[in-house]
């Protein structure tokens, strides 16, 4: 059942009424855990009130299903909710367009302008890893009191940097490199990104945006008349391993939109679809990606450099493989330790996560960590392609901002300040572009959001550093790329006529298992290094026990009869948490059995 926008006021008395007793005043209900918050956005599914408003209650009701019926979930009545603007994901970009955008309607008196923001995670920042050197630009401009301490909401752990090393690495010893301007540190802070993303959810609910966690858009919904974007779904709660509805069984909820904002962070499986159905890669190249994986360690206070921040190159990894690593000084003797592995990297036996166990044991980062304790562990994929990989943001009935649209800044090994910056430029596109069209039946196109990109410090930012990571695909490897780096960060500056192409599709530069020498990586020590599943009990995720496997594979054998005889297991290898395994298996033609290892 819709909501009828002219009963909003109806609808927030209830949910007041509701949600006083509780706080004591009127809060959004996002303030609460993930259960009670799904409580009350439970609606009652009884026939329709002649006025049609969606109230809110506190018993939960539920569409129970019968585990011997034939009910197929795809079918059954969804609830729906229309709202001004729907942002997807609450990392950095998606708080920050949030933010601005209630900004904008509150200095202009339109308190029931309505903002949702949906993000998977159980609560904001936790599928955030931590440990991050931010540039303060865009976050100075959004909130500039920030970080001031007569701000009793201010953020309250921001290391300041303090001093900056380069380090190119040999397998026992490091040589000195001069840190290029992009790296330079200087009036930059170093933060747990997973705790600036909770208290920019913070921010955001005090000024009336409606964030909730634990709710993941599933799929994106088109307007039958114009295939335009008119929001999303959430998905399905009580779906059996099997796909079948569970006794618990609930319908996933619409958000009616007339602007849709995809801040999923890098390769969203929504992202893609839109990308996809609108062709906005259509101009630019193909994105390249590389695998991140970081530690937080707690060191001993001797060991403990406030402030510092190392980048390296070269060991552990071969030449002709790119990537570096970072040691960050925060907080109270905290270390952010880690390793960037580019995703185009050619010998199938290499092991993103073994050579982060490898790099660890490197006397320049295991002379610090030595004596202390790993306490969290994470990875994820990065979007390494920046100016020549931009897509078109802009579609009929939003746009893409953040890590969605690939904004990093390679070089320089940030980009919180461009995605929060990008979220920033869409905002107002899309305040102006409602303001300027009040047709609710009509389609929105950011037009603007497009030129305020190309007239933005982003666009000068990766334009400028646009030739350093293609150049790693000269036939001199990882040297050349350095060399090239240096004249672009010291003499070309950007300015050269010409922009290097990148090689291709990163899955392209994988060679055959028999083309490449075998890695052999050895057995990890317990206490510097530790084997996969233990990093994993460190990630602190959990499962439902018998919920949906997201990953799919169409046909098992046929992917390993032709998958292993080439690559020999590379699945393996490349996954940072293990979930891919091919098992000895003599029934099988190819003597091995693939299987995803999804938790039980």
């Amino acid at each position: 059942m819709s909501i009828n926008t002219s009963t909003r006021p109806v609808m927030r008395a209830r949910a007041a009424t509701l949600v006083t007793p509780y706080l004591g005043a009127c809060r959004p209900h996002s303030c609460f855990p993930p259960a009670r918050r799904r409580l009350l956005l439970q609606s009652p599914r009884r026939a329709p009130l002649a006025v049609t408003t969606r109230s809110f209650t506190a018993s939960h009701f539920r569409r129970l299903a019968d585990v011997n019926s034939n009910l197929d979930p795809q079918q059954q009545d969804r609830e729906s909710d229309e709202v001004d603007v729907c942002i997807v994901g609450g990392g950095p970009a998606g708080l920050s367009a949030a933010i601005r955008l209630k900004q904008l309607a509150n200095e202009a008196g339109k308190d029931e302008f309505r903002i949702v923001v949906l993000e998977k995670a159980g609560e904001l920042g936790d599928h955030i890893v931590s440990g991050n050197v931010i540039e303060p630009s865009a976050v100075n401009e959004l909130l500039p009191d920030w970080n001031k301490a007569d701000n009793p909401s201010r953020f309250e752990n921001a290391t300041p940097a303090t001093h900056d090393k380069m380090r190119f690495l040999t397998k026992k010893g490091s040589i000195p490199l001069p840190a290029p301007p992009q790296m330079n540190n200087h009036g930059n802070f170093i933060i747990s990104l997973n705790q600036f993303s909770k208290w920019l959810g913070e921010r955001a609910e005090e000024i009336g945006v409606e964030v909730y966690p634990g709710f993941a858009a599933s799929e994106i919904l088109y307007k039958s008349t114009d295939g335009s974007v008119m929001g999303v779904a959430t998905n399905d709660q009580g779906i059996a391993r099997d796909g079948t509805p569970k006794p618990s069984f609930e319908r996933g909820m619409e958000f009616h939109a007339r602007v849709t904002l995809f801040a999923e962070g890098c390769h969203g499986s929504l992202s893609k679809q839109v990308i996809n159905k609108f062709d906005l890669r259509r101009d630019s190249q193909p994105q390249t990606y590389a695998l991140g994986l970081k530690e937080v360690w707690e060191v001993k206070p001797e060991n403990f450099r406030k402030g510092e921040v190392v980048h390296s190159m070269g060991y552990p990894l071969p030449s002709d493989t790119y990537g570096g690593g970072w040691m960050y000084h925060f907080g109270d003797n905290l270390v952010s330790l880690g390793l960037v592995v580019g995703l185009d990297y050619p010998n199938p036996w290499l092991s993103p996560y073994g050579e982060f166990q490898k790099f660890k044991h490197h006397p320049l980062f295991k002379s610090v960590i030595e004596g202390g304790k790993c306490i969290s562990y994470g990875a994820r994929a990065l979007n390494e392609g920046g100016f020549q990989s931009i897509p078109k943001c802009a579609f009929p009935g939003g746009a893409l901002i953040g890590d969605t649209a690939g904004f990093l800044n390679v070089p320089k090994i940030k980009g919180t300040h461009t995605a929060m910056r990008s979220g920033m430029l869409a905002a107002k596109a899309a305040w102006d572009a409602l303001n300027e069209n009040k047709d609710a039946e009509s389609t929105i196109f950011l037009y603007d959001y497009e030129d305020a990109l190309r007239e933005s410090t982003i666009w000068n930012e990766l334009k400028e550093v646009r030739n350093m990571r293609p150049s790693f695909h000269s036939p001199l490897g990882l040297y050349g790329g350095i060399l090239y780096s240096g004249l672009e960060a010291y003499i070309f500056r950007g300015k050269t006529p010409w922009t290097l192409q990148h090689k291709g599709k990163d899955h392209e530069a994988t060679k055959h298992a028999d083309q490449k020498p075998k890695i052999e990586y050895a057995k990890n020590d317990g206490v510097t290094s530790f084997d996969i599943l233990t990093s994993v009990s460190r990630t602190g995720t959990n499962h439902e026990e018998d919920q949906p496997v997201h990953l799919q594979v169409d046909d098992w054998d046929r992917h390993a009869r032709e998958m292993w005889p080439k690559y020999k297991g590379v699945e393996n290898r490349f996954c940072p948490a293990g979930v891919y395994e091919y098992v000895e298996d003599e029934g099988k033609d190819v003597g091995v059995r693939f299987q995803i290892n999804a938790q039980k």
